[in-house]
């Protein structure tokens, strides 16, 4: 999801929301170009997207919704009490096969893959030798000889380069690792409390015991899907691979199976969920410079990949897991106008501490929410700052990530 989309996403918010406090919207149109660029891409749910009132805008080289008839402050809310329906097909599944799938994956990635159990994922980070992120992505272990993974959209042409070309030298030296770039099917995001009702209504599968991190192949709409239960709102809910020449059979279903209460909805909201569920979009809150440790995703670093490394970077993010980094990703709530992308964050004397990455007005708290990057030791929940816009500095405080609680379908 990704390249700078921030100042036509503020303006087209504008005028599409001319009744509400502009929701968490900071750059959802992230890749939009001024100079000419080639023709827009389409996914297989275009004239859908048209016929259900899709307002269309450039995104990553693709034409898709960032709204429908109902507003993006509607459709947030919407997901969090029913479901959304996303057309996320801009985005990139590939699938890593061979004996060598896992370990040469684990050359690039943070995550420890060899240790998932088969049938489940993780979030992780491809880094550079300066530990900086070249992109995050959802990586599933399908079989020990079978990996499945998700990259974002404006990151594909420089991610698929970075993965061939470390997969040549790795095949050079007797490594078995092939991959399949999945340009054949579509991806359909089903999120809210009503997911998994809904989508049961369409498989056989017990839905009930499919867990949050878990993928399976099997049949949905009476299609051989992939499924993942995984998502990008903080909502339950599934990510679903199906043949392109099946996807609006499979939307209309879920529409239909819903009766009215899964939206169609486009991609202003689905900025305002995930600001909400504080979780990154790359481009802003994630970049070459930005290390996983710096981002707050430490986690993401597996015990194993701690003590062995062999990731690029791995140097520089092991040291920073040691010592602490500089700085530190971290949530604001704010008064005055909504924080932007590049917003300025000081103290209170002040002098510069950081930068805002994400921002807007939160659809769910009412409030102006941020995330941004400020030194660390400033870092901790209650800490006072203040956030320039325009020239003005406006009250802001440090707090704890998400802002709206997650809701992740896990074992009780």
């Amino acid at each position: 999801m990704r390249g700078s989309l921030c100042h036509l996403g503020h303006s087209l918010a504008r005028r599409l929301e001319t009744r509400a406090p502009p929701p968490a919207t900071t750059t959802l149109l992230r890749g939009l170009a001024s100079e000419p660029a080639p023709p827009l891409k389409k996914t297989a749910l275009h004239d859908f997207h048209v016929e259900h009132g899709g307002k269309m805008v450039p995104f990553a080289g693709w034409s898709m919704p960032i709204q429908y008839k109902d507003s993006i402050m509607d459709s947030t809310l919407n997901c969090r009490s029913n479901g959304s329906l996303f057309d996320v097909s801009h985005m990139c599944g590939l699938s890593l096969r061979g004996s060598g799938a896992v370990p040469f994956l684990e050359s690039l990635v943070v995550a420890d893959v060899a240790g998932l159990k088969n049938g489940t994922g993780t979030l992780t980070v491809f880094t550079n030798d300066k530990g900086g992120a070249i992109d995050d992505s959802v990586v599933t272990k399908v079989a020990d000889d079978h990996v499945y993974l998700v990259v974002n959209a404006g990151c594909r042409d420089k991610d698929l380069a970075h993965i061939g070309a470390h997969m040549e030298a790795f095949k050079k030296k007797g490594g078995a690792v092939d991959w399949h770039i999945h340009d054949e099917r579509s991806l359909l995001a089903l999120q809210g409390p009503l997911a998994g009702a809904v989508l049961q209504t369409l498989t056989k599968e017990d839905l009930s015991k499919f867990y949050f991190g878990e993928f399976k192949m099997l049949d949905v709409n009476g299609v051989h899907c992939f499924l993942t239960r995984t998502g990008y709102t903080g909502e339950d809910g599934f990510e679903i691979s199906v043949p392109s020449e099946h996807a609006v059979d499979l939307a209309k279903a879920i529409l239909e199976k819903s009766e009215g209460k899964v939206r169609l909805t486009g991609l202003g909201a689905r900025d305002s969920l995930r600001l909400e569920a504080g979780l990154c979009l790359y481009g802003n809150d994630m970049e070459q410079h930005i290390t996983p440790v710096e981002a707050g995703l430490s986690w993401a670093i597996g015990k194993r990949r701690r003590a062995e490394g062999g990731f690029l970077g791995a140097d520089v993010i092991l040291k920073q897991l040691a010592e602490g980094p500089s700085i530190r990703r971290v949530g604001l709530f704010s008064s005055g106008p909504p924080p932007r992308s590049h917003s300025e964050i000081v103290d209170a004397s002040g002098n510069h501490i950081g930068e805002v990455t994400s921002g807007g007005f939160s659809p769910c708290l009412k409030k102006n929410i941020a995330m941004g990057y400020v030194k660390s030791g400033l870092h901790k929940p209650g800490t006072e700052v203040k956030i320039v816009i325009r020239g003005k500095s406006n009250e802001g405080v440090v707090t704890k990530m998400p802002f709206v609680p997650t809701k992740y379908y896990k074992p009780s």
